[in-house]
């Protein structure tokens, strides 16, 4: 197989490496920033794509951020490509803040109460949740009862809060960056610009001499 790893990883690598990539989360972060700038767009679609990224991070929706954000970037008229990247803003040095913001902000407004240990407990109600998913779906091929308490204690306690409460910081931030982002854009493609025109300049004036030669000849 010609694209066939030549080391193969285990499972544990894997992990690791989608917690700390190779050259650690600064050189990630840089090597996005460096193909968000050459996307080949306008710069107002880009950013537009960049705030629809951004945005997807503060919703519940894990595991179909890419989706979510691909369908907020159509219907913004973004670019696409622009918003898979920006979602790498949502990872896990960023997921614990951007949890703890939401799911308060979303029991503030809905007028109910956090929990105390959010970081801890928000961890074991997603396992919950996933395996009621899990035990439910295999119950439909056993004579297993299907129970949803721990669902729906997660939906009650967690999704709602987090999807209430992550609408507002979720717009803030990404609004923010996008102003950010979107002069940077500009700029870098004018720099582009600007080192193209004069790369052409100079291989039309190197091409001047030969054209001369060539018509004092005739």
């Amino acid at each position: 197989m010609v694209f066939k790893r030549r080391d193969r990883r285990g499972v544990v690598q894997i992990v690791a490496e989608a917690l700390w990539p190779r050259g650690g989360w600064a050189r990630a972060f840089e090597y996005i920033k460096l193909r968000l700038r050459r996307l080949p767009d306008t710069p107002e679609k880009i950013s537009r794509g960049i705030w629809a990224g951004v945005f997807v991070t503060f919703t519940p929706f894990y595991g179909l951020h890419f989706i979510v954000a691909a369908i907020i970037a159509k219907v913004m008229r973004g670019n696409i490509l622009a918003a898979l990247l920006a979602t790498f803003f949502g990872n896990p040095l960023t997921y614990v803040p951007i949890g703890v913001i939401s799911l308060n902000t979303g029991h503030f407004l809905l007028g109910t109460r956090p929990d105390p240990e959010v970081s801890v407990s928000l961890m074991r109600k997603f396992a919950d949740a996933g395996a009621d998913l899990w035990d439910n779906f295999l119950a439909i091929f056993t004579a297993d009862t299907m129970e949803w308490a721990r669902l729906a204690r997660f939906n009650d306690e967690v999704f709602v809060p987090y999807l209430v409460g992550g609408i507002l910081p979720g717009i803030v931030t990404a609004t923010v960056i996008y102003y950010l982002s979107l002069p940077v854009i500009r700029a870098h493609q004018n720099r582009r610009r600007q080192r193209l025109r004069a790369k052409l300049d100079a291989l039309k004036k190197a091409a001047m001499p030969g054209m001369k030669a060539g018509s004092q000849t005739n």
